[in-house]
């Protein structure tokens, strides 16, 4: 194998690719990064996997020997990241292990592993494909993402789930707390057969990864998502996000969404934000709870925050308020995230009592739905 190419590039690309190595491999080669030089399409390939997500990610490169070789995948990083920006050529022999790296200022020689012990990405033969756009994805994943378990016991809450809605693609997301629904609309996708019948729940780990992946690519393109019993496949171009599918039926996520409310406030999104961040400075050192207190008289919203041994905190902001006041409590932070995951300048909170579900939504931009607990006060 010989080549040159680009360090950004090649850096960018580890970047990606790195995160599905996994920290305490199974097996020796896992660790490691596939780099695949295509000496006909002049290419470099680059391919992780943990043997439940694999990420592959490919860069044009002056390949003149083609070949394949197992690197460790976080030694290269923490080279090539460091290196100077400029032309990084890389070498071995047939048959050998060990590659030079050679840039500007010097050279490496890193021992890596034959590339026959490298497990393949699963592929998908006899499942369903489907076209997603670049823009529908961004969207259902920034507005869902957040909002997955962390909780590995509760194993099928910690990804997205992914169904067809009345319009399109539809994502959701809950971590038994709060509830996010990104409701899309797609033309494309509402007259293919094969999304609608589309009811999967995808690990966040590996929907952060295509996240990444797409993150700057042109809005209008398309993803092409394959899917199966049990591993979903993510392609654009020659990039790739395989994952397993989560196992177990995911909560029926639509009967917890309150229908009707009796008090509807519009507020701007910033400013109720910034004002949380500021209060959240001393909820944050006892337990994140603030209270929210609505006057439909004044028109107001005020903040406040006790925290025993610590100090307390009030701050008040205007509202457009339609309905009855109340005051309710929230875990600060799970209202912080709603608010910088909806994009529009304005959001609108939909209440019932102070321990019904609240409803955090945007005005106007993509049909997003947040419902968030309350915490339960005393007077």
């Amino acid at each position: 194998m010989k080549l040159t190419c680009d360090r950004s590039d090649l850096s960018n690309n580890l970047s990606l690719a790195i995160h599905a190595v996994p920290s305490r491999p199974t097996h020796p080669v896992l660790a490691n990064v596939r780099l695949t030089a295509d000496s006909d399409e002049q290419r470099i390939r680059l391919t992780a996997f943990d043997l439940s997500l694999g990420i592959r990610t490919s860069f044009p490169a002056a390949i003149d020997e083609g070949g394949e070789i197992a690197i460790p995948a976080k030694l290269l990083n923490d080279i090539v990241s460091r290196l100077p920006d400029g032309p990084i050529s890389l070498a071995n022999e047939p048959e050998a292990t060990l590659t030079t790296l050679a840039c500007l200022t010097g050279n490496y020689e890193l021992r890596g592993m034959s590339s026959e012990e490298f497990p393949e990405l699963p592929s998908i033969d006899d499942g369903k494909t489907v076209q997603i756009g670049v823009e529908t994805l961004l969207e259902g994943l920034r507005g869902t993402l957040f909002s997955a378990s962390n909780d590995e016991t509760k194993q099928v809450l910690t990804g997205v789930h992914l169904s067809m809605g009345e319009g399109g693609l539809e994502f959701a997301s809950t971590d038994g707390h709060r509830l996010a629904v990104v409701e899309t609309l797609d033309d494309d996708a509402a007259s293919n057969e094969a999304l609608k019948e589309i009811a999967v729940t995808i690990p966040g780990n590996a929907l952060r990864e295509l996240e990444r992946t797409i993150a700057k690519r042109d809005p209008e393109e398309s993803v092409t998502l394959h899917f199966d019993d049990s591993q979903v496949v993510f392609e654009i171009e020659d990039h790739r996000v395989t994952s397993r599918k989560l196992d177990g039926t995911y909560p029926a996520y639509r009967q917890l969404l309150p229908k009707d409310f009796a008090t509807e406030v519009s507020v701007d999104r910033r400013a109720l934000l910034s004002t949380l961040e500021r209060i959240a400075v001393i909820a944050d050192r006892k337990n994140n709870i603030v209270k929210f207190s609505f006057d439909a008289t004044a028109q107001n919203l005020a903040l406040t925050v006790d925290a025993a041994d610590v100090g307390s905190g009030k701050e008040s902001l205007g509202v457009q308020l339609v309905g009855d006041g109340l005051a309710i409590a929230f875990n600060v932070r799970y209202v912080m995230e709603s608010l910088r995951n909806l994009t529009t300048s304005e959001v609108q909170l939909k209440l019932n009592t102070p321990t019904s579900p609240a409803i955090v939504m945007p005005i106007g931009g993509t049909k997003m739905t947040h419902l968030v607990m309350p915490v339960q006060i005393r007077d």
